[in-house]
């Protein structure tokens, strides 16, 4: 299955202040149709500019880039691509219902009733049907972010690229968006996106990269990394051997994923009502775990 996306090799550096600063060094990877792929790292390891990068918005000074087959800088190989930046640029004075027509109208050659009801579906799907005739001016940031979104998903793309499309979005925002994101991935599109808030990576990825200080440090299978370390399990009743109170009648204790099997057998037997079970390893112990160890390498070679 060739890949969507494919970076080989890629550098890029900035001019600051008179000093030369690498933002991205040797970024090779590549995504595949139906992928999730979360892409972490700290404020300024490079995601934003790797992603500006792949939209043709900056070039690699050294490496290659290829989206959808062709040279990222190709303006044929965005077709089919949905990219929703960090803080999207919309006319402000249009209103939701106008940027989604004309971007079908330019991209799609769709127009009049059929553009509105593709327009207003994907409004509607976003929570923002109510808002579709007010002006982008008067729109909140989280409410301009789903236009975006919406904008973005009308337009039936293979890829969706988002830096940080949780920003500004109040808790039942982030879950709508969410949604909609791994309904499209469950749809088969693939997704390629970075967010600070490592639950909603949780929840998303399939495949995380883990960039740092412009290197690509790891790149992982979601589910091999949180089949690490242990399990939780919590059950309602009378204490069992190796169970210690966590409240009034709960008991918890801590498995090898491998033993939970048999405990949640024991508790049935016992007649207690299992509570739940949680894994103990999750993707921000593995975050913090890494660049605490890059750090200490740091200040090693330092």
């Amino acid at each position: 299955m060739s890949a969507l996306v494919e970076f080989e090799g890629v550098n890029k550096s900035f001019k600051l202040k008179g000093k030369w600063l690498r933002a991205v060094h040797d970024l090779s990877f590549a995504i595949r149709p139906g992928e999730a792929i979360g892409f972490v790292g700290q404020n300024g390891a490079g995601k934003s500019t790797s992603m500006k990068m792949l939209m043709g918005m900056l070039r690699p000074d050294q490496g290659s880039i290829r989206l959808m087959g062709r040279e990222a800088g190709d303006e044929r190989a965005r077709r089919g691509v949905g990219y929703v930046p960090e803080n999207p640029y919309l006319y402000d004075y249009l209103t939701p219902l106008e940027v989604l027509t004309m971007g079908l109208g330019i991209h799609l050659g769709l127009r009049g009733a059929a553009a509105e009801a593709r327009a207003m579906h994907w409004l509607d799907r976003m929570g923002i049907a109510y808002a579709a005739r007010k002006r982008v001016r008067n729109l909140s940031k989280g409410m301009t972010q789903r236009t975006a979104l919406a904008h973005a998903l009308a337009l039936e793309p293979r890829l969706l690229v988002l830096d940080e499309p949780m920003s500004g979005l109040d808790p039942v925002g982030r879950k709508l968006v969410a949604d909609e994101v791994h309904a499209f991935n469950q749809r088969g599109g693939a997704v390629f996106f970075c967010s600070h808030i490592l639950n909603d990576v949780e929840r998303l990825a399939s495949r995380i990269l883990l960039i740092h200080q412009g290197r690509l440090h790891a790149d992982t299978p979601l589910a091999e990394l949180l089949t690490r370390g242990k399990m939780v399990v919590r059950y309602h009743g009378a204490q069992m051997e190796n169970f210690e109170s966590g409240g009034t009648d709960i008991w918890t204790a801590q498995f090898d994923k491998s033993e939970v099997a048999a405990v949640l057998e024991r508790i049935a037997r016992a007649g207690g009502e299992l509570i739940d079970v949680q894994r103990v390893f999750t993707l921000e112990e593995w975050f913090s775990r890494i660049i605490a160890e890059k750090q200490d390498e740091n200040r090693k070679q330092a």
